[in-house]
């Protein structure tokens, strides 16, 4: 039944991934010459033709003793207009608990839908307001791996660069923030199953990275070897709080702190970041996420890179080495 389960899921995205190609590039998530990468653990602050494929992670439980547990997933994202975007995604999972049992299968298929409120270039301000909608029952719920209810997420993703302060504070202009912050709703208050009530969840996260592709061609060119300058080095942080119907459930926020770096390039991205869980119940140890991300709107500019509905004839905006 997994076997089935796995290839109607490939299936469905292949069949999306073509009716795309029908499709009409304003490049990723550029605002004015500041460039936000594609984060491991967050998401940036724009809507955009992309696709990660793979992302995969390693880390170490919470429990004890600890459990093994490796993730990978892929996502799809594709405007739908040049302000208006929808992304869609899974995960597979597989954790090895000590003793040698193992559970291993998809979580539940994961969709959002993204509108832009803003882009200032001048003051290299992103603003996005999304919907992450997690369907219930789509994924392998008999191994524990996905749950039987939905969840709705509102969220509100932000990016900020520091390129508009003074020239006088040079090389600190290459720096830039990003976050979001979303309200996890499940469609179910009682879990029938395992007895326990199913909390409404405050989940966020953020970025701080520096971007030497910036550096060199807004603030100085240091004459850098040529690999540094394609270098963003990043730390992120995820978190999420339980905050309502949390009844005889842990009120503990968990979490990790990712620092890292991504490497970018005219066609994609390669992403590394250690994974450091904040307490016991956030995980083990240093764990491991890693990411390919490819720019679809550069790889594909005339057709599955650009929006569906009233496209830009545009070439695509690059980065500047």
């Amino acid at each position: 039944m997994l076997r089935s389960s796995s290839c109607s899921r490939a299936f469905a995205l292949a069949l999306i991934f073509v009716a795309l190609s029908a499709a009409e590039a304003f490049a990723h998530c550029f605002v004015g010459p500041r460039f936000f990468p594609a984060t491991l653990a967050t998401d940036d602050p724009c809507v955009a033709d992309e696709m990660s494929l793979p992302t995969v992670a390693w880390s170490k439980t919470g429990d004890m003793p600890p459990a093994t547990e490796w993730d990978i997933s892929a996502e799809l994202s594709k405007r739908i207009t040049e302000d208006l975007g929808i992304s869609i995604g899974d995960t597979w999972s597989q954790i090895h608990q000590p003793g040698g049992f193992t559970q291993a299968g998809f979580g539940n298929l994961e969709t959002t839908l993204q509108y832009q409120l803003l882009k200032d270039g001048p003051h290299e301000l992103a603003l996005l307001l999304g919907l992450i909608v997690d369907w219930g029952g789509t994924g392998a719920v008999n191994s524990g791996l996905a749950d039987r209810w939905s969840t709705l997420t509102p969220t509100f993703y932000f990016g900020k660069g520091f390129g508009d302060l003074p020239d006088s504070f040079g090389w600190i202009r290459a720096f830039a923030v990003t976050g979001q912050i979303g309200y996890q709703i499940p469609t179910r208050n009682f879990d029938f199953d395992s007895g326990s009530f199913i909390p409404q969840v405050l989940v966020y996260g953020a970025s701080i990275q520096y971007s030497m592709p910036y550096l060199k061609s807004e603030i100085h060119d240091y004459q850098l070897p040529d690999f540094i300058n394609h270098l963003i080095p990043i730390v992120e942080m995820q978190m999420s709080t339980p905050v309502t119907n949390n009844f005889g459930n842990s009120g503990l926020t968990t979490g990790t702190i990712n620092p890292g770096v991504i490497w970018v390039g005219s066609y994609f991205q390669v992403g590394a970041e250690a994974v450091i869980p904040v307490n016991q119940a956030s995980g083990t140890g240093v764990g491991f996420l890693g990411q390919l991300h490819l720019y679809l709107d550069d790889m594909f500019p005339t057709t599955i890179g650009r929006p569906l509905l009233g496209g830009s004839s545009a070439p695509p905006q690059q980065l500047k080495f």
